[in-house]
């Protein structure tokens, strides 16, 4: 008899708790959403970052706060998320920096695959690979062929440490086996006077950072880093249509959750993110900027990044890569 009263009593308990989180991802939000963006105000992650975040706002029924919490190449901002409460009024919008600080950094605070889960990946942009005019190339196999013809007479540039350029540059030597030396700066915008001047030879690129630049023939243009051609360069191959294999980067952006987000709040949020990205006006906002939306399912989201953490922890082992 006691048994049974105990056994009826954890499955009423049982039932509140699924009625109290099914009531709570109904109504949700019912109070401001806090989107922290690991970094300074610019740059991809804080634009696409404010701009879904302005049109959740709309849909959701409640503000989309930005919040930038900068530090430490974004460790900062998304330790912050990990280990905020798990109930869906605290949001990370983050970049590949997120897998590849744990293995580039020697402690994070934050374990990528038991602290956060994928909502979404909700942008894609590729690299774009850029050359110094001196070097008299116009193609990528040209600048392939004057690689492996010069030896250590390659510099390329990129955005500082571990940044996704640099692990582009890195993934390139591996894939050609060119040399070339790693010239770091503070931002890819930085290196443009010295790949116009041939201090350093070439840089993968933002698409942002390049378009100044290639748009005046300041530096050439090659060919990007995506799956397919880019809207921003439609006239330039992919690294992939040059043949070389299994050669894909990408600046994406995802928006994560602390772990244990109930899972109806986290479909919830990803619908509407899906709704915003198939709006015509944040196409048009993201596409001036050579940035794609990409919406994902939750289970699309984390397997692809679970993908990006493997392949970039590779490069980053193989390449002896530290900060210093």
């Amino acid at each position: 008899m006691a048994i049974n009263l105990r056994l009826s009593a954890i499955s009423t308990a049982i039932g509140l708790c699924f009625l109290s989180t099914a009531g709570m991802a109904q109504t949700y939000p019912t109070q401001p959403i806090r989107l922290v963006i690991p970094y300074s105000p610019g740059g991809i992650v804080d634009f696409v970052g404010r701009t879904v975040g302005q049109q959740l706002s709309d849909i959701l029924g409640q503000p989309v706060v930005p919040e930038n919490r900068p530090g430490a190449g974004g460790v900062v901002g998304t330790e912050t998320v990990s280990r905020a409460k798990p109930d869906g009024y605290t949001l990370l919008v983050m970049d590949p920096a997120i897998v590849i600080n744990p293995t580039l950094l020697k402690r994070v605070g934050y374990d990528l695959f038991r602290q956060l889960d994928v909502i979404s990946v909700i942008s894609s942009s590729p690299l774009v690979l850029v050359v110094a005019p001196d070097l008299k190339v116009k193609t990528f196999k040209d600048f392939v062929a004057y690689g492996r013809a010069n030896p250590d007479k390659l510099n390329y540039a990129s955005a500082g440490i571990g940044t996704t350029p640099h692990l582009a540059g890195e993934l390139f030597k591996q894939r050609t086996g060119i040399e070339a030396t790693h010239v770091p700066y503070k931002g890819i915008a930085s290196s443009y006077a010295d790949l116009m001047s041939n201090k350093v030879q070439f840089a993968f690129s933002s698409i942002t950072g390049a378009l100044p630049f290639t748009g005046n023939n300041s530096v050439v243009a090659l060919a990007t880093t995506g799956e397919r051609r880019s809207a921003a360069y439609p006239d330039k191959p992919t690294v992939l249509e040059e043949g070389l294999k299994d050669f894909n980067v990408d600046l994406w952006v995802s928006i994560l959750a602390p772990a244990d987000t109930p899972p109806e709040i986290k479909a919830k949020l990803n619908a509407a993110i899906k709704t915003v990205l198939e709006k015509s006006d944040v196409k048009a906002a993201l596409a001036k900027f050579g940035i794609e939306p990409r919406n994902t399912s939750q289970e699309e989201g984390a397997a692809f990044v679970k993908a990006e953490y493997e392949k970039w922890k590779q490069v980053i082992v193989s390449a002896n890569i530290k900060t210093e």
